[in-house]
């Protein structure tokens, strides 16, 4: 593991490739065990790492309910102090597909145009004809 500064400041993943893997793939009981066995500073700067990154926005909630403010505040600030009052926020209900908004596709044409009609000038089939 890296030490708890050099982590966060150089954006690397204070818990090893596997480690995080098993945690994205936990369920939410599996996920508590594998937080509960990181020590709490990991653990700050685990759920900050993860929040800064769209896909593991989920994982970052789940992390960040067993971390203090004060752990997540010490190692980022007003985002980590932002990240405990949203992990403290009651779950949304959210779409089967984690959270994503469901795609419509359009039924009616987008814009209508008008028919293209294409005029010859005079001088234009004086040009044909002489050519």
């Amino acid at each position: 593991m890296f030490s708890s500064r050099d982590a966060f400041e150089n954006d690397a993943c204070p818990v090893g490739d596997e480690m995080l893997g098993q945690m994205y793939r936990a369920n939410p009981n599996g996920l508590s065990l594998l937080v509960a066995n990181v020590s709490p500073d990991v653990r700050a700067m685990l759920a900050l790492f993860c929040y800064r990154r769209s896909h593991l926005h989920a994982l970052a909630l789940a992390i960040a309910t067993s971390c203090t403010e004060r752990e997540l505040m010490h190692f980022g600030g007003r985002v980590g102090s932002t990240l405990y009052a949203l992990s403290r926020e009651p779950a949304r209900a959210t779409s089967s597909s984690h959270g994503r908004k469901p795609i419509t596709l359009s039924t009616k044409p987008l814009s209508t145009l008008p028919p293209m009609v294409d005029e010859l000038d005079d001088e234009d089939l004086t040009d044909v004809v002489t050519a």
